[in-house]
């Protein structure tokens, strides 16, 4: 396979371990010049939408947090995002890998979701220099 087919590939793949669906609205939060520009572009082609800005207020299937340690309090980061996510939808966290600037020990986020009523359930390779955290609502936790 070539240079060009494994990054073709590498972009689908990345959106595609997120597993979102087609028709799916998706809000992004956390967006800066660091982010993996061909992720949003796949995520936005598999679900065949535009990503909604963090300022957005309609309720979403789904939320991509771009999450850095520098960013703050993860707890309260993770509140404001439920408020717009609907009842089941899921959370992918995605933080830097592990020797890139701004990376999160996986111990934080174990101890920030449920605090914020949330539980991770799988953590998976999202792109070169992001890994996705799969968070979703723990049962019980919503009112």
């Amino acid at each position: 396979m070539g240079a060009t087919a494994e990054s073709a590939a590498g972009q689908s793949s990345g959106a595609a371990r997120l597993g979102l669906q087609a028709g799916q609205m998706v809000q992004e939060f956390g967006y800066d010049d660091d982010v993996d520009h061909e992720l949003r572009s796949g995520i936005e082609s598999a679900t065949g939408n535009e990503l909604v800005d963090e300022d957005g207020e309609e309720v979403v299937d789904a939320a991509i947090f771009w999450w850095r340690e520098e960013d703050g309090d993860l707890v309260d980061a993770l509140l404001g995002v439920l408020t717009d996510v609907a009842e089941g939808g899921v959370i992918w966290l995605l933080t830097p890998k592990s020797g890139r600037d701004g990376h999160v020990q996986p111990a934080e986020i174990e101890e920030a979701a449920p605090t914020a009523g949330l539980h991770a359930t799988s953590t998976v390779n999202v792109g070169r220099d992001w890994t996705g955290t799969r968070l979703v609502t723990s049962r019980g936790s919503r009112r």
